[in-house]
C-alpha cells in the first residue's frame, strides 16, 4: 500500500515536454511511480481537471525572519512554493554575533523594510553561528529552505565596526573564507553580496566595503563547493549592472560557479538598457559562464504610509530623512509646518505625474472613509487642496496610518516581459517574499504567472512556465533530487486548476509579531501542495502537515 496516491491528474512534469495523464505514487518522501497505480493507498487525492507539477522554487526572499515564528513562510507555502531561499542582498541571520544583533535588525528594517517591533517580539535571540540558526530554523519547518550567507554579516563577524570602514586584510580576507566554509558546511547554498544597499545609517552595507581581491576569495571557496554566488548590482544603471554581470562571468569561468544578480526590470523608460544587458547576459553565457538575471512575473505596485519609511522616497532626502528619523508626532508635526510643507513639496516636484495617481487604500477614521479608493487627485479636488497636501493632510489626520498605492509604476508591458520570461538565459525569481511587508505584496507571482502569462495572455505555455519555476530553477541552484516529477525523486508537489489559479486581491492583515500589519495575497486554484511526501496545505483543510527540511548542500551529499 502505498502511503499517497494521486489520481486523475494531468502530469507537468517540469522538464519542459507535453502533459500527459498519469497517478503518481508517494511512499515515505519520494515518487515512486508515475503511470497507472491501481494499487490503493492510505491517502488519495482525486486531481481531475488539475495540473499535478512539481513543488515551486523561489529563489530570491527573505524569510529569515518570519522562519523563526512561521516554518510555512505564509503565505508562500499555498501559493504552491515548496522551496524557499532566504538570506538574499548580503543579508542572512547567521553568522551573528550577539553585539551585532541590533545592528543586522537595523539593515533588515532600512532595506527590506521589515518592523523593528517584530524582530523585539518574534525573534529569541538563542544563535549566533549559521549552525545554530539551522537547527533553531528546523523547528516546526514546514516548508523547504535552502539559505544563502550573507556577505554583510560575514564581514561583520570578522571585521566588527571595520566592516563599515575600509577593506579588508589577507588575514581577514582568510578568516572569511573559513567562516564561508562553516557555513556551506552547515547548510548554505551559497553567498550573497549587495553592491547598492544601505544600511540603517543611510552608509554602505558591509559588502559594499568589500574589493574585488576580497570577492573573488570568497567565490574561489564558493567553487570548492561548487555553490552559487548572488549580488545585487548597481541596476539603476545598464552600464553599471553590465560591469557587475561581466564581473561575476568572470569569477562563475574562474571557478566552475553559477552566478545571479536581481533585479531586472523591464520599465518603459529603460527597454534599450535592458535590452543590453540581455546581448552581454547572451554573450558572456556563449563563453560558458553562468550569470543567471532575475526578473519578476508581477508589475511594480507600491503601498506606503508615513508610519514606517518608504524607500518610494530614497530620492527625497527631506523626506526621507524625516520619515526614517522622526517620531510620529514630529513627523506630523514637520508636515504641519508652512515652511517645511514648501520645502517638500518643491523636492517633489520631479514626481509631480506620480501623485496624484496614488489611491488611498486604507484609513483608520471614519471621517475619510469616503476617500478609500479615490486618487489624491479627487481627493485634492474635493479638498480644495494640492495632491501632495492632501497626502500629507491625511497622514497626519490618520496618525500615519493612511495608506497610498502606486500602483503599475514599471514592469507593465505584457509582451514586453513575456520576453524575458521566456528567455532561456532568464531566471524567475526577485519576488522578495517575506520583504517589504507594508509596501507590497511579495505573494502569487507564480499565481501571476499562471494567471495572467499562460492563461489570460497566452504568452506561455503552461509546460514551459512550470519548467521555469521548477527544474530550470533546481538546476541554476544545484538543489538536489528537486524541481521534477519523476520516479525516485523527493515528492515536493504542487496540484492546481489552470483555469482558476490566480493571486488574490491584496488585503491588510495583521499577523506580525508585534501586533503587526502586512500586505498578502491569497491563493486562488492551489488544490493542494505537497512537501517531502506529506500534505503541507490544502484549500479544504488550510496547514497541515510540517515536513520541510533545510536542503543539503553539495558536500553533505557527496558525504552521504
Amino acid at each position: 500500500m502505498y502511503d499517497l496516491v494521486i489520481r486523475n491528474g494531468k502530469v507537468v512534469d517540469g522538464s519542459g515536454l507535453p502533459a500527459f495523464k498519469a497517478d503518481v505514487a508517494v511512499m515515505g518522501n519520494r515518487i515512486v511511480k508515475i503511470g497507472q497505480v491501481p494499487e490503493s493507498a492510505r491517502e488519495e487525492i482525486d486531481a481531475a481537471g488539475k495540473i499535478v507539477a512539481p513543488g515551486f522554487i523561489d529563489p530570491h526572499t527573505h524569510f529569515d525572519a518570519q522562519l523563526l515564528w512561521d516554518g510555512c513562510a505564509k503565505p508562500a507555502l499555498a501559493h504552491g512554493v515548496t522551496t524557499i531561499v532566504p538570506g538574499n542582498c548580503s543579508l542572512s541571520l547567521a553568522p551573528l554575533k550577539a553585539k551585532h544583533r541590533m545592528r543586522l535588525v537595523g539593515m533588515f528594517n532600512q532595506i527590506e523594510e521589515m518592523p523593528l517591533k517584530a524582530f523585539k517580539e518574534g525573534v529569541v535571540w538563542d544563535w549566533e553561528t549559521f549552525s545554530e540558526y539551522i537547527t533553531r530554523i528546523r523547528k516546526g519547518l514546514a516548508i523547504n529552505v535552502a539559505p544563502l550567507v550573507g556577505h554583510s554579516v560575514i564581514r561583520l563577524w570578522v571585521m566588527n565596526e571595520a566592516a563599515t570602514e575600509r577593506t579588508a586584510t589577507d588575514a581577514e580576507i582568510a578568516e572569511m573564507q573559513s567562516v564561508l566554509r562553516e557555513c556551506l558546511d552547515a547548510g548554505a547554498a551559497g553567498l550573497s553580496t549587495s553592491y547598492v544597499d544601505m544600511d540603517e545609517k543611510l552608509q554602505p552595507v558591509p559588502s559594499r566595503y568589500a574589493d574585488a581581491r576580497e570577492v573573488d576569495a570568497l567565490a574561489s571557496v564558493l567553487g570548492e563547493y561548487g555553490r552559487v554566488l548572488q549580488i545585487v548590482p548597481e541596476f539603476y544603471d545598464s552600464d553599471l549592472t553590465i560591469a557587475r554581470l561581466d564581473q561575476l562571468a568572470e569569477l562563475s569561468l574562474k571557478y566552475n560557479i553559477p552566478t545571479t544578480f536581481s533585479p531586472l526590470f523591464m520599465n518603459a523608460d529603460n527597454v534599450d538598457a535592458v535590452n543590453r544587458v540581455m546581448a552581454r547576459v547572451d554573450e558572456q553565457f556563449a563563453r560558458g559562464a553562468r550569470v543567471w538575471p532575475q526578473v519578476q512575473t508581477r508589475p511594480i505596485d507600491i503601498s506606503f504610509s508615513f508610519s514606517v519609511p518608504s524607500l518610494l522616497f530614497m530620492r527625497f532626502p527631506t523626506w526621507y530623512k524625516i520619515m526614517r528619523f522622526g517620531t510620529p508626532d514630529e513627523i506630523s508635526a514637520f508636515f504641519s509646518d508652512s515652511e517645511n510643507r514648501v520645502k517638500l513639496i518643491a523636492e517633489a516636484a520631479p514626481l509631480e505625474g506620480l501623485w496624484p495617481t496614488l489611491i488611498l487604500r486604507h484609513v483608520e477614521t471614519d471621517a475619510n472613509q469616503k476617500y478609500v479608493g479615490k486618487t489624491l487627485k479627487e481627493i485634492a479636488e474635493l479638498r480644495k487642496t494640492t495632491p501632495v497636501e492632501a497626502m500629507m493632510d491625511l497622514s497626519v489626520e490618520e496618525g500615519l496610518e493612511a495608506h497610498f498605492l502606486s500602483a503599475g509604476m514599471g514592469h507593465n508591458d505584457d509582451a514586453k516581459v513575456a520576453g524575458l520570461l521566456n528567455h532561456p538565459r532568464v531566471h524567475i525569481g526577485a519576488s522578495d517574499g517575506g520583504a517589504h511587508i507594508l509596501s507590497f505584496s511579495t505573494y502569487g507571482d507564480t499565481g501571476y504567472l499562471f494567471s495572467h502569462f499562460v492563461r489570460d495572455l497566452n504568452l506561455m505555455t503552461v509546460e514551459s512556465a512550470v519548467k521555469k519555476i521548477t527544474s530550470d530553477t533546481a538546476a541554476i541552484w544545484g538543489i538536489p533530487e528537486r524541481g521534477m516529477l519523476k520516479e525516485g525523486m523527493i515528492a515536493d508537489i504542487a496540484i492546481f486548476d489552470p483555469s482558476t489559479i490566480a493571486r488574490g486581491e491584496e488585503k491588510f492583515v495583521n499577523d506580525v509579531p508585534g501586533d503587526g500589519h502586512r500586505y498578502v495575497r491569497d491563493s486562488h486554484g492551489v488544490d493542494t501542495v505537497i512537501v517531502g511526501g506529506g500534505i503541507a496545505w490544502s484549500e479544504a483543510k488550510g496547514y497541515q502537515d510540517a515536513r520541510g527540511e533545510v536542503l543539503p548542500g553539495v558536500r553533505e551529499m557527496v558525504a552521504a
